[in-house]
């Protein structure tokens, strides 16, 4: 992942696939997550669903320069479950994604390399069937107004794409956005001819 970048690849709705082999099914779930809450979330739903399932492993990857991640073999071989998943994601270039696949043993050992392959197809299936997106990289700064300025405000962060993260509109108002990292220097500059608008990095 180019952590220069300024954009960076995702899934944008979750996503299912199965795959087979002798018996064992091994059946993957792609999530679009945005912190290690929802990562937590979508595997207990997963293991809401699957309870009989005999392993629920998982690999998922955070933050536009990816170094927070995770892997979990849950009880396969080491190496043999959670790597293969992430490697998939790496190989895709996703970030801010998890994938958890069940696995219901079929009464035939499948092998470390068997496994390894039934956990990167089933995980490669399900990142198939989903569209991969690119959303810009943003840099987050706080800003604060006086509400008089509102509109004046929200006309830059429309105008230059902000995302509002938070915001909290009284009299004297707060607000954090997202500007993507593409529109830095002149959605700044704009912000800056509003005068009282106090605008600090997060």
């Amino acid at each position: 992942m180019d952590i220069g970048a300024d954009v960076y690849y995702t899934i944008d709705k979750p996503s299912v696939a199965e795959f087979k082999d002798r018996g064992s099914r091994f059946i993957a779930f792609a999530y679009p997550i945005l912190t290690q809450a929802d990562f937590k979330e979508c595997l207990q739903k997963v293991k809401k669903e699957h309870p009989k399932a005999d392993h629920h492993c998982f690999a998922y990857r955070l933050g536009v320069d990816g170094l927070q991640f995770r892997s979990g073999d849950d009880g396969e071989p080491a190496g043999s479950a959670g790597r293969p998943i992430l490697g998939q994601l790496d190989s895709k270039e996703l970030t801010n994604t998890a994938v958890i696949v069940v696995r219901y043993f079929g009464g035939t050992l499948l092998g470390v390399p068997g496994l390894i392959n039934a956990y990167k197809t089933a995980t490669a299936l399900a990142l198939q069937v989903v569209p991969i997106v690119s959303k810009p990289v943003e840099v987050p700064y706080e800003l604060h107004f006086d509400y008089t300025q509102l509109n004046d405000v929200m006309q830059v962060v429309r105008q230059q794409q902000c995302r509002v993260i938070e915001q909290d509109l009284q009299l004297f108002c707060r607000m954090v956005v997202g500007i993507p990292k593409v529109r830095l220097t002149e959605a700044l500059y704009k912000l800056g001819e509003l005068y009282t608008v106090e605008v600090k990095k997060v």
